[in-house]
């Protein structure tokens, strides 16, 4: 047996003896009657949710504020990384209050984007968008800070514009950090939302998870979990799809421009 197919089995093994313990909890009496529902329930919860038009309402809002968010967050996180990661100066002075602010829930901060944005779906994409900022920019800037000196001489030695060593030198020289960066932001992105549509919202898998949970429909919450943990994993696979096939642009890049130099 495989190491793949052994790691197949032991997964598959896992999930089973976790369901299993799950409903011997839920049959013990340890518990209040409905707050750890059956497996059954929790699947028929799922196929509740997923016949239900208004879920994919839902889920339709928070990919739209989580996409929106994270996609400004990354912009203005990927500017203020190039500026950070090239200009020592400027690092030295702003990269601590970016560490300090990155390292504190960001939720404290959803009093302020509710009175600067409304209670609308703005407020959700602008938290979406500071819980992606930090990752982004950390983990870039730490990218480009770190490319080997011998990139940037072969870059000047061939005398390239600014856009040339952006594209040419920088960009695929911190692909790594980037990817790793945007895997990071968009989890946080999701989170952001999630916490923002349960604090206030009336549409959204957050204000669907909220409105259950008072209603104590705890099976649907429970279901809604479960499809939440879903959705980021798939996109987590197509992240990971889309990273093999650059993550080899680096290396390349490197090696070219180590001969280059020699022969310089």
């Amino acid at each position: 047996m495989n190491l793949a197919r052994r790691v197949f089995w032991i997964k598959l093994l896992t999930i089973l003896v976790l369901m299993g313990l799950w409903e011997g909890l839920s049959r013990s009496g340890l518990f209040y009657k409905g707050v750890l529902p059956s497996t059954w329930m929790v699947v028929q919860a799922i196929a509740g949710e997923l016949a239900d038009s208004g879920f994919y309402h839902d889920l339709g809002i928070t990919l739209l504020e989580t996409s929106v968010g994270f996609v400004a967050g990354a912009i203005i996180a990927l500017l203020f990384a190039l500026v950070l990661g090239t200009n020592a100066y400027i690092r030295k002075m702003i990269e601590p209050y970016i560490i300090a602010i990155g390292g504190t829930p960001k939720i404290i901060f959803l009093p302020i984007l509710f009175l600067i944005f409304g209670l609308g779906i703005e407020s959700k994409m602008a938290k979406a968008a500071l819980s992606a900022f930090f990752p982004i920019v950390l983990s870039v800037t730490s990218g480009i800070v770190q490319i080997p000196p011998v990139l940037l001489r072969v870059g000047r030695g061939f005398d390239l514009s600014r856009w040339q060593m952006l594209t040419k030198i920088y960009l695929p020289a911190v692909t790594n950090s980037l990817l790793t960066g945007l895997q990071l932001g968009i989890a946080m992105a999701i989170i952001g939302v999630l916490s923002a549509e349960i604090s206030y919202a009336n549409a959204g898998l957050g204000y669907r998870l909220i409105r259950d949970a008072d209603q104590f429909k705890i099976s649907s919450v429970y279901a809604i979990i479960i499809l939440i943990r879903l959705q980021q994993r798939l996109n987590r696979h197509e992240r990971s799809r889309e990273a093999a096939d650059v993550v080899l642009v680096p290396v390349e890049l490197k090696r070219d421009a180590s001969t280059s130099a020699l022969q310089s």
